[in-house]
């Protein structure tokens, strides 16, 4: 099982970009050794790794008479099956990226579109739980057989390791089913499309002289994004033409509470095509299937902190809708934001990407 033990799979490669600065990072996060075409590298990697470390093995266990009484491995060693089972490891560790609400680009550098399932958050505590007892299990009852004299079973952890996968499946599948519910449940919403301007009186009420029936605006796309816990909450965001909207969604009591605020779609003022053309906005863009883009002043509130030269003009905030609702949203905290500060001439100032500068 793979328990999230590749990890220096996700660590390596953002702390090595990141050092060019926050943005690097971000656009390099699940990058080429997130790819199908990464993978038979990164195998050989590995497999030449433990191959190396054989040998030595092999080299000292010349030089030790004892060593020479038993084997040096349980099975003999194929490495031709070990590469195999090393790219199965890899290809696990793309699935589990798939399945989260973050995504990955599997067919980069070919074809640039990201992939998110979305049915499980960027960390499970249950998968993760499941699969570090695979891990942890048989080395405990390993520990208790040996207190006890019991015989020694080789690859005694192959019950726990297919036990995890299948509860993993199974959680799975539970969470693709009310994902799809959710998403199904969002696109059933409406919302009522702005008043025309004849249909509204001096007050800025609709109604007036003029006999005002509201018309309804219906979703045109869902996203639905998984709370870290529970599999029937989820956070969506729907697109009704004019603009997007958040809801919290309840599969099990078959509720949705929509939120108040309309978020409008990224104009094409040239404050925003100057921000989209950045650096920060090409790679936000790109990445994120709905973007919520905003341009305030930096004489505003909004933006007040903001920018961090007085040659800044407008700020345009990049916020991707998957990570503001649940949990992050109660909890105030607003990941994944990037900013790119212009000038007066709509010149891009200053990038910054979860309050860090790019250099």
């Amino acid at each position: 099982t793979e328990i999230y033990t590749l990890s220096l799979h996700d660590a390596l490669p953002i702390s090595l970009w990141s050092v060019r600065g926050p943005i690097e990072g971000f656009q390099h996060h699940r990058g080429i050794t997130h790819t199908f075409l990464g993978l038979p590298f990164e195998a050989a990697l590995i497999v030449g790794g433990v191959y190396a470390w054989h040998r030595w093995r092999v080299r000292r266990a010349s030089f030790q008479a004892s060593a020479r009484a038993k084997p040096l491995t349980a099975a003999p060693v194929r490495w031709g099956v070990l590469y195999g089972l090393a790219l199965i490891a890899l290809l696990s560790h793309l699935l589990l990226d798939y399945t989260n609400n973050y995504g990955l680009r599997p067919f980069f550098p070919f074809h640039d579109q990201w992939y998110a399932a979305s049915i499980v958050f960027i960390f499970d505590p249950l998968m993760f739980a499941l699969l570090v007892g695979a891990l942890v299990m048989p080395w405990l009852f390993g520990l208790v057989n040996a207190e006890v004299g019991a015989k020694k079973q080789p690859f005694r952890g192959r019950g726990w390791a297919i036990a995890a996968l299948l509860g993993v499946v199974a959680w799975w599948g539970l969470r693709a089913v009310e994902h799809q519910r959710a998403v199904q449940m969002a696109m059933a919403q409406s919302v009522v499309a702005t008043a025309p301007a004849d249909a509204t009186d001096s007050s800025g009420t609709s109604g007036g002289d003029a006999a005002y029936v509201p018309s309804y605006l219906p979703a045109r796309r869902a996203l639905a994004s998984p709370d870290l816990l529970n599999p029937f909450r989820w956070s969506a965001v729907m697109d009704f033409g004019q603009g997007y909207r958040l809801a919290e969604i309840d599969t099990q009591g078959e509720t949705v509470t929509m939120g108040e605020t309309t978020y409008p779609k990224p104009g094409r003022s040239a404050a925003v095509l100057a921000a989209e053309g950045s650096k920060l906005g090409r790679v936000y863009m790109d990445w994120s299937p709905m973007p919520f883009v905003e341009v305030t002043e930096t004489d505003s509130e909004l933006a007040s902190g903001g920018a961090s030269s007085g040659a800044a003009s407008k700020v345009v905030s990049f916020r991707d809708p998957r990570f503001l609702g649940g949990r992050l949203g109660e909890s105030g905290r607003k990941p994944l934001v990037g900013t790119v500060e212009l000038d007066a001439e709509n010149r891009v100032v200053h990038e910054t990407m979860d309050g860090r500068e790019e250099p």
